[in-house]
């Protein structure tokens, strides 16, 4: 005789079905409210954003690396949009742990609400006030989760209760309900709008020490070769703030205080007042991967530092300069980067107009030579010179380096990897960089053969990258191609293959093309 299990009947599996969605429903109004909470606490506050900041916290080198060449600048969307992913089902699982016992549910909701009530805490910014949206979604999550759940049971009863049909009514009305107060929630609290406001009225003023004409011949006129300067909305972005910090200018203010002979403060007003220099610099992610793109050279508008800290004094013990961003990311930059006359500035513009709010309006660091996740601090407001052995910055214990100066790297942009091209004249274009020595010379090489020299662009200046060009003979068949560089100092671009973790990717740029 064979056993067979029965499938369960249609009334319970319908049954699970309403009470996920009765849990879905209850997640979004809670999460509404507390959507309206945050416009008046912050929006670091807001228990999606508290969770998703305290998960890049914790997320250890590897998996970083693995989130940035994978998703690029896109990596943040994929975060919050996974973790409303998650929210959801847990939303979902909540409802129909309510529906097996109606005291069940609550205690999901108080569990996950703690979880956001404490990642609110662990923000830099974090007041007592930081907890309410965490709390409000709790309680009006608890609260519509065991309202819904009764009518779920008393519409499971005939004659007993409101039909199926008017239960998803209310689950439908509840839901709608907590897109809107979402909606409001985001509008409400959008102090983006302020930012953009405060940067719509800023006037840059002209440099006292101006940018001179790029050289003929910066581009070597190869068409798909990136362009020597990025516009602002093609330039790369990688920090650790889920929300852009919504700072005004007429709020900003810079403290240099540490170890120092007297303590300097700057507002901005000030800043904009002082011998402001332009230049054209190349900042480049320490998580590119070898031919990866996230760099991008710009001009920038802004205060040298050294001068700044000449008067603050530093000490002679001295060493590092631990810079904070408004949302309480710090950076470590050794002192001598900031004082040995190069231009490394407190920067207000990019390439003619004011810092756009993603690239850390209305002030942020530029430091020629070093990678960013050490020098380019945006939205700056707290310089501290103290010493490596004394503070810690924000990847540090996350396993990247204290001190990271950017490596001698090219980068193949024409022909793409994988192209199919007819056979003849072919030209092999692309970047090199190594900011503050300079690059001297790029070579090609075609199947593993001799190293060829290809032809540079112009130099602007050694904190910027330089094209290159090289006219290549193609015949039939399939190749392989690598480039490399040399830097200013004679020294040539290792071709050992290491990750990005902990202080920049090593490796020749290769590519493969079909010739036919």
């Amino acid at each position: 005789m064979t056993s067979t299990v029965e499938a369960p009947p249609q009334r319970e599996v319908l049954s699970r079905r309403v009470a996920a969605l009765v849990g879905l429903a209850s997640g979004l109004l809670a999460f509404g409210a507390a959507e309206l909470v945050a416009a008046l606490t912050g929006p670091s506050s807001e228990p999606l954003v508290a969770v998703g900041d305290a998960f890049v916290d914790l997320t250890p080198p590897g998996l970083k690396d693995f989130a940035t060449s994978t998703f690029g600048t896109s990596d943040k969307l994929v975060l919050l949009g996974g973790a409303a992913v998650v929210l959801a089902a847990l939303s979902a699982f909540a409802g129909v742990v309510a529906a097996r016992g109606r005291f069940r549910g609550p205690w999901v909701v108080l569990a996950l609400g703690t979880i956001a009530a404490i990642a609110a805490l662990s923000r830099p910014d974090a007041t007592i006030v930081s907890v309410l949206p965490s709390a409000a979604a709790t309680i009006v999550g608890t609260f519509v989760l065991s309202a819904l759940v009764d009518r779920l049971e008393t519409a499971s009863r005939p004659g007993l209760g409101p039909d199926r049909r008017t239960l998803l009514r209310t689950v439908g009305i509840v839901g709608g309900s907590g897109a809107v107060a979402l909606a409001a929630g985001r509008l409400l609290g959008s102090g983006t709008r302020d930012a953009e406001a405060s940067r719509a009225t800023v006037r840059l003023p002209a440099p006292a020490d101006r940018e001179p004409p790029l050289p003929l011949g910066v581009e070597v006129g190869v068409a798909g070769v990136t362009r020597f300067r990025v516009a602002a909305g093609d330039f790369y972005r990688i920090d650790t703030a889920l929300v852009v910090p919504r700072a005004r200018a007429e709020d900003w203010q810079l403290r240099i205080h540490g170890l120092v002979d007297r303590e300097v403060r700057l507002d901005f007003a000030t800043l904009l007042a002082g011998r402001l220099v332009e230049r054209d610099v190349t900042l480049t992610c320490v998580s590119n991967e070898v031919g990866g793109d996230l760099i991008g050279n710009a001009t920038w508008l802004g205060l040298p530092i050294g001068p700044l800290l000449r008067q603050a004094g530093p000490r002679p013990e001295a060493d590092m300069v631990l810079s904070t961003s408004a949302d309480g990311f710090t950076a470590s930059t050794p002192l001598a980067a900031l004082t040995d006359g190069r231009d490394a500035l407190l920067a207000v513009g990019m390439n003619g107009a004011p810092l756009p709010l993603e690239h850390g309006f209305p002030v942020r660091m530029v430091v020629p030579g070093l990678y960013g996740f050490v020098s380019a601090t945006k939205w700056v407001v707290d310089l501290e010179v103290t010493r490596f052995d004394r503070a810690v910055a924000y990847w540090t214990p996350r396993g990247w380096s204290e001190r990271a100066p950017i490596k001698t790297e090219s980068r193949i942009d024409v022909p793409r990897d994988g192209a199919r091209l007819a056979a003849g004249r072919v030209p092999v274009a692309g970047i090199a960089w190594a900011q503050h020595r300079g690059v001297e010379r790029v070579e090609v090489r075609v199947d593993g053969g001799p190293w060829q020299g290809a032809r540079l662009g112009a130099e602007a200046s050694i904190d910027t990258w330089r094209q290159w060009v090289l006219p290549w003979d193609a015949a039939p068949g399939r190749h392989t191609l690598a480039v490399r560089a040399t830097d200013g100092t004679g020294t040539p671009q290792t071709g050992v293959e290491t990750p990005p973790a902990p202080d920049g990717a090593t490796g020749w740029h290769t590519i493969t093309v079909d010739i036919s």
